[in-house]
C-alpha cells in the first residue's frame, strides 16, 4: 500500500496558496503538491523575474496560477486567500546579516506580513495554514529569529482568536536546508570551484541539516496532521561547519581543482554556535514519532499515532555529527540536481 496516499487524498481537490512560492522551498513544496492533483495551486509573490521563470516551467499544468503582490499589503494578501482551501506561508526574508543590517525590513515581512495572511486566512475561511518558522526562532540571538518567535506565536494564538471559527493554523521549524538560497551549501562549493578561500565564520560551529524534498514533506505532513496550534520539527542530523569546509575542499581537489584554503572570519553578528530545536520550556509539550517532533499547545492531550518523548534533542552540538562519507553523498546529489 502506498504510504503517500492519505496525504495525496487530503490535498487532492483542494485550491491552495503558497506565499513566496518561487523561493527554493516554495518551489519544491508546489513540485511535491502536483503530485497530490489538487484543485488549483496559486503562487504568490512579488519577484516577477523569478515568477516568469517558473511559470516556464509549469506552462503545461492548467490547476497552476500565478499572482503577483506583496505579502506586507493586507489587500494583496486578502485577494490572493479568497476561495483557498489551505494556505502555505513560505514568504519572509531569511538572511540573518541582511535581517540584522535592516530590522524593520524583517518586521515588516515577517511579523507584519504573517498578521497580514492570518487576518486574511480567517475572513476567507481557509481550513488550514502552515507557517514556515526556522530554528533560530529558539532562544533566538538575532532580528531573523526574533521575528520568525514572534510569527509563530502569531500563528499559534491565531486558533483562539473569538473571530476564528474554523481556520487551523500551525507552524514548521527548518534547520539550514541543503542547496536551497542562503545555505552554506552552494557558498562553500562556489568557493571551492573558483580556488577562493573557504570562509568558515567559527571552527566550532554546528547546524542542523535537512534537504528541501524533506522540508516540503514535512510542510504537507504538518498540514495533514495539524489540529491547531502545534509546532513540527523535522527529526535533523547535525553538521560540523567546519568538517563540510574540509570535506568540500577534498572533494574537489579529487577532481583536479585547486585546494583553498580554510579561512575563519569570525562569527557573524547576531550568529549562533549552535541551533536548537525546542526551548527549554517546550520540553514537557513535545510528542515524537520515526520522523518528527511536535510541540503541542495543550500537553494532556493525545495526538494522532504520536507518543510522548521526555528527552528530545535540543541542539546541534549535542547529537553526533554526520560524518565525510555522508557528507560527499550530499555533494554527489547536488551535483546531480
Amino acid at each position: 500500500m502506498d504510504k503517500q496516499t492519505p496525504l495525496k487524498k487530503f490535498f487532492r481537490e483542494k485550491v491552495i496558496l503558497v506565499t513566496g512560492g518561487t523561493g527554493s522551498i516554495g518551489q519544491c513544496i508546489v513540485s511535491s503538491l502536483v503530485k497530490c492533483h489538487p484543485k488549483k495551486i496559486i503562487i504568490f509573490n512579488k519577484d516577477d523575474s523569478k515568477q516568469y521563470l517558473m511559470k516556464q516551467q509549469y506552462s503545461n499544468y492548467s490547476n497552476i496560477d500565478f499572482l503577483l503582490g506583496d505579502i506586507r499589503e493586507f489587500e494583496s494578501v486578502e485577494y490572493a486567500t479568497r476561495g483557498a482551501d489551505i494556505v502555505f506561508h513560505v514568504a519572509a526574508l531569511k538572511q540573518v546579516p541582511i535581517c540584522e543590517d535592516h530590522p524593520f525590513e524583517a518586521v515588516k515581512t515577517n511579523i507584519i506580513g504573517s498578521e497580514n495572511v492570518i487576518r486574511a486566512s480567517i475572513l476567507n475561511k481557509v481550513q488550514k495554514v502552515i507557517n514556515v518558522s526556522t530554528d533560530k526562532a529558539v532562544n533566538p540571538t538575532n532580528t531573523m529569529g526574533a521575528t520568525k518567535l514572534i510569527s509563530e506565536k502569531l500563528f499559534s494564538n491565531a486558533n483562539f482568536l473569538i473571530h476564528n471559527h474554523q481556520t487551523i493554523f500551525c507552524s514548521v521549524r527548518f534547520g539550514n536546508v541543503i542547496n536551497s538560497r542562503g545555505s552554506v551549501f552552494p557558498l562553500f562549493i562556489d568557493q571551492a570551484k573558483s580556488g577562493s578561500p573557504i570562509t568558515v565564520t567559527d571552527p566550532n560551529m554546528t547546524r542542523f541539516i535537512m534537504s528541501i524534498s524533506d522540508a516540503a514533506q514535512l510542510t504537507l505532513k504538518s498540514a495533514f496532521f495539524s489540529k491547531g496550534g502545534e509546532i513540527f520539527i523535522f527529526k535533523m542530523k547535525s553538521l560540523e561547519i567546519v568538517k563540510l569546509a574540509e570535506t568540500i575542499r577534498k572533494y574537489y581537489h579529487t577532481q583536479g581543482m585547486a585546494s583553498p584554503p580554510i579561512k575563519s572570519i569570525g562569527k557573524r553578528s547576531g550568529e549562533k554556535l549552535f541551533e536548537e530545536l525546542i526551548s527549554y520550556h517546550e520540553k514537557d509539550q513535545v510528542v515524537e514519532d520515526e520522523e518528527l517532533y511536535v510541540v503541542l499547545p495543550d500537553p494532556t492531550s493525545s495526538f494522532h499515532h504520536f507518543t510522548k518523548t521526555t528527552n528530545p534533542v535540543l541542539r546541534s552540538d549535542q547529537i553526533e555529527s554526520i560524518n565525510e562519507k555522508e557528507i560527499i553523498k550530499l555533494l554527489e546529489e547536488i551535483e546531480n540536481n
